[in-house]
């Protein structure tokens, strides 16, 4: 049921949207391509921006020495506080800033945020400076009705997603620089995440011995060892079939090798190769057990390879990159579940379900740490559609305008006095 709050919410939303739309445009058209992952002048341009609004935000600078660790250049995490009456929830609304580089094949300039056919497009539109709109839009709206108040809102824009969240929201959780009852993350519009999958990244060193190609029988050709052993890894992707999650909107587990480099000229047998794989996990999985397989399988692959007569057994290394748990849902957050389902279905004319995602976010962080979450935002059903991580990426426009209404609503609901 709406009452006249929701429809004075929806109505501060439509006469502020072009405000709303240049406010994105602005965030897609400073770049935050990581790596290299200078962040910094992102959230300075924010910062600037929301200053603007009457927003004050805090810069939370990663130290340098560690972000340089990580292999990136600078991040500065940004929070910005409204307080509002004594008691209540404190509600975190979380979107990143940082992206994956634009790639090839862009039909349009990936930093013009051009709009074209009620689309606007770039990257990180979707993925998830969208948000960096839709929740502070959603927080002026709530703010416009002057309305009694209790708890507080907190906007969270962070820049180290795509390299697991550890130096973003993980920056702020560890340092005490915020503790929420209650959180939403960057999202789609069309469904409420409620969990997630995990991730494990490895990288895998092998290492032979060089030869001259044309006498290669004096070497151990690491490139053929290691696809000996990219073999068996990818073979087990037929054995993850058969592991399947209770969790609706995820599947199986499956692994990715995504990099692979190594070599020195065409006329050289490669003495060291190197790649990186990508394993997702299912919510019911251990990290640890997944992990010990792996190096298992790896092992045992490097083991049975055979080198040439006289040549020297191949030696692998195995590092971990990454291990980033899977989300799962806690008893705490059904009130921004039944919130956002009843706003979405309005505004969208649809249930919005609440589901799983193969996906793995920074989320987890959160949740790790007894904070109920969700994931919803500005976006179309799927990853596909919206373009994320390739060419052309784009947001529909009235998806991000009904969002920050969902958003808004959602606010008032828990935070109206």
């Amino acid at each position: 049921m709406t009452d006249n709050r929701h429809r004075a919410l929806d109505a501060w939303i439509d006469d502020h949207f072009d405000e709303q739309v240049r406010f994105l445009q602005e965030m897609v058209r400073v770049p935050t391509d990581t790596p290299p992952g200078n962040n910094a002048p992102h959230a300075e341009r924010t910062a600037e921006l929301l200053q603007g609004f009457g927003f004050d935000a805090e810069r939370h600078a990663v130290p340098s020495d560690v972000v340089r660790a990580a292999g990136l250049e600078s991040i500065t995490n940004l929070i910005v506080r409204r307080r509002y009456g004594d008691g209540g929830l404190t509600i975190a609304l979380n979107a990143h800033g940082d992206v994956v580089p634009p790639g090839e094949g862009w039909a349009r300039d990936p930093y013009g945020a051009q709009i074209e056919d009620g689309q606007l497009f770039g990257r990180a539109a979707a993925v998830s400076k969208s948000d960096f709109a839709t929740f502070t839009f959603a927080v002026r709206a709530l703010e416009s009705l002057a309305a009694p108040l209790k708890g507080a809102v907190e906007l969270h824009f962070t820049y180290d997603e795509e390299f697991g969240g550890e130096m973003g929201p993980g920056w702020l959780l560890k340092n005490e620089l915020t503790k929420p009852d209650l959180m939403i993350a960057a999202g789609f519009s069309y469904q409420v995440v409620t969990a997630h999958n995990g991730c494990l990244q490895m990288e895998v060193t092998v290492r032979g011995e060089m030869a001259h190609a044309a006498i290669p029988d004096s070497g151990t050709d690491a490139l053929q060892a290691a696809t000996h052993i990219l073999q068996a890894l990818y073979a087990l992707n037929r054995d993850y079939l058969a592991v399947t999650s209770q969790v609706e909107g995820i599947t199986h587990p499956y692994l990715n090798i995504g990099q692979i480099s190594g070599g020195t000229n065409t006329n050289v047998m490669p003495g060291k190769v190197q790649f990186k794989l990508d394993r997702r996990m299912i919510p019911e999985e251990n990290p640890a057990e997944v992990e010990a397989a792996l190096r298992k399988v790896i092992a045992n692959a490097a083991a049975s390879f055979s080198p040439p007569r006289g040549g020297k057994s191949v030696q692998v290394d195995v590092r971990r990159l990454l291990q980033a748990n899977a989300m799962k849902p806690l008893p705490g957050n059904r009130p921004l579940v039944e919130a956002i389902q009843k706003h979405g279905a309005e505004m969208f004319g649809e249930p919005i379900p609440a589901v799983g995602t193969p996906l793995y976010t920074d989320v987890r962080l959160y949740v790790e740490r007894g904070i109920p979450g969700v994931i919803y935002g500005a976006g179309p059903r799927t990853v596909l559609e919206s373009h994320a991580k390739r060419a052309d990426e784009r947001v529909a426009l009235e998806d991000l305008r009904r969002a920050t209404k969902v958003v808004a609503r959602t606010l008032l609901d828990l935070l109206g006095a």
